[in-house]
């Protein structure tokens, strides 16, 4: 039987977007395990009371629309309410699925708007108002969730990622003096379901390929780079991306 982790996150409040499933999930799961309460934030609130209702006491589904500043606004607010203030936001909410992974022409205004105000209005909005709640705690930590293809540009998604490495070092600087640090997390290739659905036929091919480290990258290395990034052990970092992708851009 494994060792249950460390609290090392006891009387902490995490705040984290886009929490139902996937990395969003994950990052709950690690968190809350370390003694953390987690808010998820999501806008499939049937979803993420679902998970919510499996964490237990800790957690706290909240409906939240990243995009409308309004929603976001609202969200942070109860979630203060609910455990008395924020100490990590994690901006993880974004619409990533190869739909976007086509020439600008081809997606067409109205996906693009909505492309860039899910990926980069959702880290705004997260950002501004969970600022307040976090300087009132004596400071914080912010992690993004870019995308390697951030370093690699050729789709719509690929620039909104780009700015979310801006977004980065901009808020890392305006926040540095309420002490919150700001970082951010560039995934590689990671064998999801939902990636190796849309990808089956290039997934073993890139991993061999393109990156130096010839295996498929997993939830649980985004999770440890994350749980990392928030923890005092990184407190003399801020503004940086952090690449999880197995080397992969060194062939870029």
């Amino acid at each position: 039987m494994s060792e249950a982790p460390a609290r090392t996150f006891e009387g902490k409040v995490a705040f984290v977007t886009g929490a139902a499933r996937g990395f969003g999930l994950a990052f709950c799961q690690a968190l809350q395990a370390r003694g953390a309460k987690v808010v998820l934030a999501e806008i499939d609130i049937a979803e993420a009371e679902r998970r919510a209702a499996e964490l237990g006491a800790d957690a706290l589904a909240l409906n939240c629309d990243v995009a409308d500043e309004a929603s976001m606004a609202a969200a942070v607010r109860r979630a203060t309410e609910a455990f008395g203030g924020i100490d990590i936001l994690i901006n993880n909410a974004g619409l990533h699925s190869a739909k976007y992974n086509v020439p600008f022409e081809a997606l067409g205004h109205a996906e693009i708007r909505r492309l860039m105000d899910v990926n980069i209005m959702g880290v705004v909005n997260g950002s501004l108002a969970c600022k307040a709640a976090m300087a009132a705690r004596g400071g914080g930590s912010i992690i993004n969730i870019a995308s390697i293809a951030g370093y690699s540009i050729n789709s719509p998604y690929g620039v909104s990622k780009l700015a979310v490495r801006g977004l980065t070092i901009a808020f890392a600087r305006e926040f540095a003096d309420a002490r919150i640090r700001v970082n951010a997390i560039a995934p590689g290739l990671i064998g999801t379901e939902t990636i190796r659905a849309e990808l089956p036929e290039i997934f073993d091919q890139f991993v061999n390929v393109n990156q130096l480290i010839h295996r498929v990258g997993a939830e649980a290395d985004i999770v440890s780079a994350m749980l990392f990034l928030v923890s005092d052990q990184a407190s003399f970092i801020t503004g940086e991306t952090l690449k999880v992708s197995g080397g992969f851009p060194l062939s870029i």
